[in-house]
């Protein structure tokens, strides 16, 4: 859960889509989700997912000063420094200088011409670099957007601190923290096309350089609904997912948002990090207080935490410390029915999904949130969820079913009303998927058919 609820972190949709638009799809290029029916007449999802991952991918930007590297995971660093720049840390106060280079991808037109847009990247950043990720579009009536920076990030925090920017905006379309989105999206307006660019930056006069193995973005223009149609149970299915619970850390690391129910996100994404074998090491957790237990909760919480947005929620910053973890890959994507969850159960990929609801509204939680992550991790024989919910008194407590029709509309929703009545936003069915760098053809399949590549 979020310890506040930011006011337009999601903005509450406007378009006048028929409400029944959820389900999966197949694939355009680029592992861009289409708007075409489905087989079955079962209408396409509204998503849009592109990344650049391979070789070809990374010679197919525009460069100054990086170069592809080709092998397993192929990457981008920095081959010759384009130029120096001074970076005022807004949070440490220091000024420093730093090399850099960059790479912009080549415009990627959206299948779904988008009301919101999200990037996620994957990297390596040793001591003594960083990276930034931009973005910038042209609107369905063909005028430009600014660059907007997506993210200030490094997987440390000894040379500066990771951080979002506020106050971006054009009067047309704003960043909130870490979501592109269309300030008015009933005047029709949307982002039809896009390019990132990153920045990698080092100390000067050393060779060192981050390593990029993946960016990409997630555009979406989800139905503006209170209720979502319900999709029919398939087969049963639990994975062996890591359980642990936020609240036992309540009152730990106030620099890191104080624990208990603002550490959701980081607790979720270190469930799932365990679950595919990713471990840390003992001078990893040297820092964490001894009489602390679960001290890889407060690590996560510590390297997923954004400086402005002064918690750990940022939904990219989750995916990034993810795939610091050898062999693992993060994204931000958003699903259209637990059928897409399901999908990724029966391959072995568990899900961290993003909801909203009233105490009322979730039979057995026991509590309401503005935002909130758990893990999706299975299903029983008749549908329902079961969820590793880190809002738990305790780790043996995480593992909770949940009823699917009520568990379903309260992610995929993106109206919903509070506790005061007043109508505020849901997230349409945000998730972030950590997956294999090496996959089985059964869960590229699996996430194929998800709409990620």
């Amino acid at each position: 859960m979020r310890s506040a609820e930011q006011p337009s972190r999601r903005t509450v949709l406007a378009a006048t889509v028929a409400a029944a638009v959820v389900g999966g799809t197949g694939l355009a290029s680029a592992a861009s989700a289409h708007r075409a029916p489905r087989p079955g007449g079962a209408p396409a999802r509204p998503v849009d997912n592109r990344a650049w991952i391979s070789y070809d991918d990374w010679r197919g930007g525009t460069a100054r000063g990086t170069r592809a590297v080709p092998g397993a995971r192929p990457g981008l660093v920095i081959a010759k420094p384009a130029g120096t720049v001074e970076y005022a840390d807004p949070h440490t106060g220091r000024t420093a200088a730093w090399e850099y280079a960059t790479w912009t991808s080549p415009v990627h037109r959206l299948s779904v011409p988008a009301t919101e847009v999200i990037a996620s990247w994957n990297a390596d950043t040793p001591d003594g670099t960083w990276l930034q990720i931009e973005l910038t579009g042209t609107y369905s009536d063909g005028t430009p957007t600014p660059w907007y920076v997506m993210g200030r990030w490094t997987a440390g925090d000894g040379d500066l601190r990771r951080t979002s920017v506020d106050d971006q905006g054009d009067g047309r379309s704003s960043v909130w923290t870490d979501t592109f989105s269309i300030d008015d999206a009933a005047s029709g307006l949307r982002l039809a096309s896009y390019r990132l660019r990153l920045t990698l930056y080092r100390t000067p006069g050393t060779r060192l350089t981050p390593t990029v193995r993946r960016t990409g973005a997630m555009g979406s223009d989800v139905p503006d609904r209170f209720t979502v149609p319900a999709s029919t149970p398939g087969a049963a299915a639990e994975l062996a997912v890591p359980r642990y619970s936020q609240e036992i850390h309540k009152g730990r690391y106030p620099e890191y948002d104080n624990g208990g129910e603002a550490w959701c996100s980081p607790t979720s994404s270190q469930m799932i990090i365990e679950y595919w074998g990713g471990r840390l090491t003992e001078d990893q957790l040297s820092w964490v207080d001894p009489d602390y237990t679960d001290p890889q909760v407060c690590h996560a919480a510590r390297y997923t935490y954004d400086h402005q947005y002064a918690g750990c929620g940022n939904w990219p910053f989750n995916a990034a410390y993810a795939a610091t973890f050898d062999g693992l890959q993060g994204v931000v994507t958003r699903l259209g029915s637990l059928t897409d969850v399901e999908t990724l159960i029966k391959a072995g990929i568990p899900v961290i999904t993003s909801q909203s609801f009233l105490e009322s509204e979730l039979t057995g939680a026991g509590y309401g949130t503005a935002g909130h992550l758990m893990t999706v991790i299975g299903f029983t024989s008749e549908g329902d969820v079961i969820a590793n919910d880190p809002a738990s008194p305790s780790n043996e407590a995480v593992r909770r079913v949940y009823k699917r029709r009520e568990w379903e509309n309260i992610w995929l929703r993106t109206k919903r009303y509070n506790a005061a009545g007043k109508v505020v936003s849901g997230t349409g069915g945000v998730c972030y998927l950590y997956f294999p760098a090496r996959l089985s053809a059964r869960r590229r399949k699996a996430l194929a058919a998800v709409g990620v590549r």
